[in-house]
């Protein structure tokens, strides 16, 4: 029933000017105005491409009108799984009563569907072009993203009837000056007789300054500044944990600990560098020789590249202890 009403909202979605949407209804021109931007901020971060991202949301959840958007903040339909941790939300899909995953915010689903992609059963997308909609769309679904055999021609259709396209050439331009663009302020639109959200007064600057060499203020003192792999982080003060720092970055605790690789109830040191975005699949320099002493985590923070990845360039485990002097390679 989920599949057959996505099918119907992408083909309605298609035409916004010519039907007109219920009372309170979010149209497909209000989803992407109201996260283009989001998009943009998300292909530059985990290359995925903008116009792919809006095209999935809008299906998925009905242009921000289904259920799991509106309660759980779920735009994506993405289901909990085993490793999922977070609330929960229950809707019928192919069974009865499945249970998807809710988020804190719209932003956060956003990021836990970059994330979500990053899984090894969709590697195969990040070996097309950023800007290729319509394999992106095609490989989503032979990597099981959906099993509505049509769900390649709704997404190409969706990016094709709304210019879609035009945000990922927005997003190469700063992907190729190596910037990351600020993250929009925008959260979901408001349905019909839902009460305005508190919003957070912005406390960084509106825009990223290639000449302040990658530093934005916040508010108490704290700096987030750019990595030399284009990663923003901040340094933890005395005292904090991934708890007190999401609470005050408006972030998931989770997040914290999988971008910088902490398993749960590991602790922070002063002047740690803790990332708020995802480091990458290569690291800032072609190799590392290792100091007496070092850790795999401790080179993975270092040079901004995911432990996973740093391990199997290596062909090592992520609990190994270097031997000094070993040289590891950071890129494929």
């Amino acid at each position: 029933m989920r599949q057959l009403t996505a099918i119907i909202l992408a083909l309605l979605a298609q035409f916004p000017m010519a039907i007109a949407s219920g009372p309170g209804k979010l149209t497909a021109l209000d989803y992407i105005q109201t996260w283009k931007e989001e998009a943009v901020y998300q292909m530059v971060v985990h290359r995925i491409p903008a116009s792919i991202t809006l095209a999935q949301g809008m299906l998925e959840s009905g242009n921000g009108n289904s259920r799991l958007a509106v309660e759980g903040n779920n735009h994506f339909g993405i289901k909990c799984h085993s490793d999922w941790t977070g609330g929960t939300i229950h809707e019928d899909d192919e069974t009865r009563g499945e249970c998807f995953r809710k988020y804190t915010s719209a932003r956060e689903s956003f990021d836990d569907h970059s994330i979500f992609l990053k899984r090894k059963r969709y590697a195969p997308l990040f070996e097309l072009d950023v800007d290729d909609y319509r394999q992106w769309a095609r490989v989503l679904k032979s990597c099981g993203y959906a099993t509505n055999p049509d769900y390649p021609q709704l997404l190409i259709r969706l990016v094709e009837a709304h210019r879609l396209d035009q945000y990922d050439k927005l997003g190469l331009e700063y992907i190729q000056k190596q910037v990351v663009p600020e993250r929009s302020a925008g959260e979901t639109p408001l349905v019909a007789n839902t009460p305005e959200p508190r919003r957070r007064e912005k406390s960084r600057s509106n825009s990223y300054d290639p000449d302040s060499g990658g530093e934005i203020r916040m508010s108490g003192g704290r700096t987030v500044a750019l990595s030399d792999n284009h990663i923003r982080y901040i340094q933890a003060h005395a005292g904090e944990t991934p708890e007190s720092l999401a609470a005050e970055l408006e972030m998931g605790a989770w997040q914290i600990r999988r971008y910088n690789d902490l398993k749960v109830g590991e602790s922070l040191q002063e002047g740690d560098v803790v990332y708020l975005q995802p480091k990458r699949s290569r690291g800032s320099a072609a190799s590392h020789t290792v100091k007496t002493g070092e850790t795999l985590r401790e080179i993975s923070q270092r040079y901004g590249i995911r432990l996973k990845r740093l391990c199997r360039l290596n062909q090592l485990e992520a609990d190994h202890m270097p031997n000094a002097g070993r040289i590891l390679r950071l890129r494929p």
